[in-house]
């Protein structure tokens, strides 16, 4: 293996920080004023607002810092029972679900048999659905069975929630579910 003069200097700068950062905590010197001074100038100036991690049933707390309205950092709350200040995986990369930037921000339809994707605003999008789930419901609703148990059920429609959805999305879901008749339901609220 080849190993060119820029690599061999950066070896020797990371060797070289190493030694001295180890000597540093080797002499007795804390470096827990820095750690904590950097902390700081991450989060200075931001508004704490606690919240909950939305991926699953634990409901571990976290603290959402915001500078002007825009998230800067989220990270769980040391004052949390459940989670005493640490988070899973998926709840410490919380902070992508807000600015990644490959997140769908418009909706996109393809009608069937189109080949092509449309953007469609919101309020059209959302009177679409209504409207779908509207007609299969009214296409398929069971109020009894042949023997006469009252059912009130459609089995035309199955509901998907996900753990992307916080608990209390996922409790109104099963709500509105379950008035619609709606059998087969599927989300994090059923744990």
């Amino acid at each position: 293996m080849e190993i060119s003069r820029r690599d061999l200097l950066r070896l020797s700068a990371a060797g070289g920080a190493g030694t001295a950062l180890g000597g540093l905590i080797a002499s007795g010197v804390d470096l827990a004023p820095a750690v904590a001074q950097a902390q700081q100038l991450r989060i200075k100036d931001a508004k704490v607002t606690p919240s909950v991690c939305p991926f699953c049933s634990v409901g571990c707390a976290t603290l959402v810092h915001t500078v002007d309205g825009q998230i800067v950092n989220i990270e769980g709350d040391p004052r949390s029972p459940h989670n005493e200040g640490s988070l899973c995986p998926k709840g410490a990369a919380t902070f992508q679900l807000h600015i990644n930037p490959n997140r769908p921000v418009k909706v996109l339809h393809r009608a069937p048999g189109a080949h092509d994707w449309e953007e469609w605003d919101l309020d059209r999008a959302m009177d679409r659905v209504a409207e779908l789930v509207k007609k299969t419901r009214d296409d398929t609703f069971v109020e009894r069975l042949a023997n006469g148990k009252l059912v009130n059920a459609t089995t035309a429609i199955f509901s998907l929630g996900g753990a992307t959805l916080d608990i209390e999305w996922n409790h109104i879901q099963q709500k509105l579910m379950r008035g619609l008749g709606i059998v087969a339901i599927e989300n994090q609220a059923r744990i």
